[in-house]
């Protein structure tokens, strides 16, 4: 039923949506461990430790942004509030880099370790961003996607697009960091290197602001829409002697006629994680009323969900090399373009960035309609085909990165190159190919994830169930520092060259790369594992005055996603 004001799905017309820029971001991390190596003074494993760190908790904070979006502000609240601390982050870095106090001296071309109180506010500044990012990252995507109404049938169509453009947006922002504030940064200074993306946030959210009048805003129906992940777990322990019944029809649940009234989403009963279905069994004897199928369903899908992340982890470990060991290993190549004019070695990431916007319309335009042909489903095919696609590509390109690699080291040992800054006679375009699958690989799992995760979370937990992507990411950076610093220990010791020491010249770095490359086609085996046990959410709506009908999210069946 449609009331003034109101669409369909929940959604009501108050205030704005625009995509947030994220150049700033990217402005920051594609070039950071270059900062801190060269105006920090920091050796390389602790420069890509802490930029793993810095990555890893502008991933991690939006757990808590989104729960305070889902819970007490709303995705449009809790976003204004953390642009604002991102931006006076972005003004704090910007003053770091720029006054002459805050940085380390130099005299006669050598200069000084940065001090303690140097140091410290660098990384306050870095941190402030992070925490602004944690209420940004995952609302204003979420808060995009309630745009569309569920219920419209051709908005409902043009949402399965949505991310597909929303990803394509932040990629354009991608691309001018890596290619033209990394240029900024090393040729015009650090200063205006990181004002320009300043500037570019505070023109952003203005564009943003200017749009509130016609955005729309979900109402929440839920007070405390995490609550269920606690309840249902208890009352199913409560309830572990009760006799499950044989019709699950049997369960508690509301009449559907509750769901018409109230607007919110039923979702139908499903036959995994059965140990949870006791929190709805009915018992008299309780003086409680059990938990409805609705309620386990939606702690069923978050567990579920849970399953499909920890197989991602890998992956975003891998991602974490593009702005780390990539750049590194960038800078010890040929980097002359003619006779005067050097590539930036973290330019090399707009390559990631160009593969992806050539990839996304392609996909969305032509590889979508195809397959939409071929099986039926509206997205050409599951969510979970499509992660599975990306992270084939994926491991393909760390296979292709350690090949490049052991051929580095082959052309060291040729030319007899020992020292730390000799240039190894091979052209930096060798590492080409792996940035550009990385790229193809994004456009399937990147996004395939940040869809997935939106799509299949329980209808008040979307911004946190968003979180599952942005946290992945996030841990993947961390995962990253730890096998960095792992690796460096365990192999750093006697005789032993370390496997990414100062020097890569005179490092095994091709050796850790087959370690990921075995890692991660492991993973890939347990993301299969993982995709055929998981089961597509199923829900009813309400359309035409009360009458209800089926999602068909339940027949997004297949090799890798097959219901069980």
């Amino acid at each position: 039923m449609e009331t003034k004001g109101f669409t369909q799905d929940g959604t009501v017309d108050l205030r704005g949506y625009e995509a947030f820029e994220r150049m700033a971001f990217y402005g920051i991390a594609s070039n950071l461990v270059n900062y801190l190596t060269t105006q920090l003074h920091e050796d390389t494993v602790s420069s890509v430790r802490n930029v793993n760190s810095w990555s890893g908790s502008v991933w991690i904070t939006p757990i808590l942004g989104a729960y305070i979006a889902d819970t007490y502000l709303g995705r449009f609240w809790t976003f204004t509030v953390s642009s604002l601390i991102y931006v006076m982050g972005m003004i704090m870095l910007t003053t770091a880099v720029s006054l002459k106090s805050l940085k380390p001296t130099c005299t006669n071309g050598i200069c000084n370790r940065a001090s303690t109180s140097q140091v410290a506010f660098f990384y306050i500044s870095l941190y402030t961003i992070a925490l602004g990012a944690g209420g940004t990252k995952p609302n204003i995507s979420t808060f995009g996607a309630d745009q569309f109404d569920d219920f419209n049938p051709h908005e409902k169509e043009l949402k399965v697009s949505f991310f597909n453009w929303w990803m394509f947006s932040s990629f354009l922002g991608a691309l001018f960091a890596t290619l033209g504030l990394v240029y900024i940064q090393e040729n015009l200074g650090w200063g205006l290197g990181y004002g320009v993306p300043t500037v570019g946030l505070l023109v952003s959210l203005v564009v943003f602001y200017l749009g509130t009048p016609i955005y729309r805003h979900k109402v929440r129906k839920t007070k405390s829409p995490a609550r269920d992940l606690i309840q249902v777990p208890v009352t199913a322990f409560k309830n572990r002697k009760l006799q499950l019944p044989q019709n699950p029809c049997q369960l508690h649940e509301h009449e559907p006629q509750y769901y018409i009234n109230s607007g919110k989403r039923q979702v139908h009963y499903t036959p995994i994680f059965r140990f949870l279905d006791k929190a709805a069994v009915k018992d008299g004897n309780s003086g409680r009323p059990p938990c409805t199928v609705t309620q386990v369903e939606g702690t069923k899908l978050v567990l579920g969900m849970m399953l499909i992340w920890l197989v991602t982890l890998v992956p975003s470990t891998i991602w974490a090399q593009i702005n780390t060991l990539f750049v590194k290993q960038g800078t010890t190549m040929d980097r002359s373009l003619g006779s005067s004019f050097e590539i930036p070695a973290a330019s090399l990431g707009s390559f990631v960035t160009l593969s992806m916007l050539i990839s996304v319309p392609m996909y969305d335009r032509y590889f979508v309609p195809f397959m939409r042909r071929k099986t039926g489903n509206p997205r050409g095919i599951t969510l979970l085909q499509r992660l599975g696609i990306g992270f084939v590509i994926q491991v393909i390109a760390i296979a292709i990165a350690y090949a490049v690699e052991v051929r580095r080291m082959h052309v060291i040992r040729v030319h007899q190159i020992t020292g730390p800054k000799q240039i190894v006679p091979m052209n930096i375009f060798w590492l080409l190919p792996q940035y550009v699958l990385l790229g193809i690989a994004d456009v399937f799992n990147a996004i395939g994830l940040l869809e997935f995760f939106y799509d299949q979370s329980p209808e008040d937990m979307q911004s946190l169930g968003t979180t599952f992507f942005t946290s992945g990411i996030g841990i993947g950076n961390f995962l990253n520092s730890f096998l960095v610093t792992i690796v460096d220990k365990l192999t750093d010791r006697g005789e032993h060259k370390s496997w990414i020491g100062d020097n890569l010249n005179d490092s095994h770095l091709d050796y850790y790369y087959g370690f990921l490359l075995v890692i991660s086609t492991l993973n890939l085996g347990a993301f299969i594992w993982a995709s055929s046990k998981y089961v597509y959410k199923r829900e009813t709506k309400e359309v035409n005055e009360g009458c209800i009908e089926m999602e068909s999210k339940a027949l997004e069946i297949s090799p890798l996603g097959l219901q069980v």
